[in-house]
């Protein structure tokens, strides 16, 4: 996910869901952190990583 849209939905939960400055704060750190961690997963799924060659001798 893009950070400047990652950034807007932390923003906008964090004001929906925060009571007050510090409680915002650290909810937007918390969503921000949710968020990046949720496009790492799906990053790594997508891509299966490239295997080496095999060499079968018989």
């Amino acid at each position: 996910m893009n950070n400047f849209f990652r950034g807007i939905i932390a923003a906008w939960g964090a004001k929906k869901l925060g009571g007050g400055c510090l409680s915002t704060i650290i909810i937007f750190a918390l969503i921000w952190t949710l968020l990046g961690k949720c496009n790492q997963g799906a990053k790594s799924q997508s891509a299966p990583s490239p295997r080496p060659p095999v060499a079968m001798c018989r």
